[in-house]
């Protein structure tokens, strides 16, 4: 088995990301940050909430630690009773605030917020179909 797997000495410490979501409370974007300071280990190079109000979805994300983004004053721009939260540990993609999640798209069925813990190989066909 000599050389097969690496061990944790070599290896290191790693995660992928952190999604949460919460849906049908009247306090979902404060939830969705608690959610997230939990998930804080997942990755800590960017963080963002998007949340419904049944209208529209509000989004706000930044680069840095959860704690540091959001404060009252910034939840309370996210009103809803949906909402989902990412956490970024980049594994494809530089680290830029555009790279951050969740990802808005406006559908033929109304807007929709994504937010994911890997890499869309198939994000054009994905679209396409939303688009139909």
């Amino acid at each position: 088995m000599s050389g097969e797997t690496e061990s944790i000495e070599t290896d290191g410490f790693r995660e992928e990301c952190g999604v949460f979501g919460i849906y049908g409370h009247p306090d979902a974007a404060n939830l969705a940050y608690l959610g997230l300071y939990a998930l804080q280990h997942r990755g800590q190079e960017a963080g963002g909430i998007a949340a419904w109000n049944g209208r529209r979805i509000a989004v706000e994300k930044g680069m840095g630690y959860v704690a540091d983004l959001f404060d009252e004053a910034r939840l309370a721009r996210l009103p809803g009773k949906s909402a989902v939260g990412h956490v970024r540990y980049s594994t494809a993609g530089a680290s830029l605030l555009e790279n951050a999640q969740p990802i808005v798209y406006n559908t033929n069925k109304g807007p929709l917020a994504i937010a994911h813990n890997g890499n869309l190989v198939n994000a054009d066909e994905l679209r396409a179909e939303l688009e139909q």
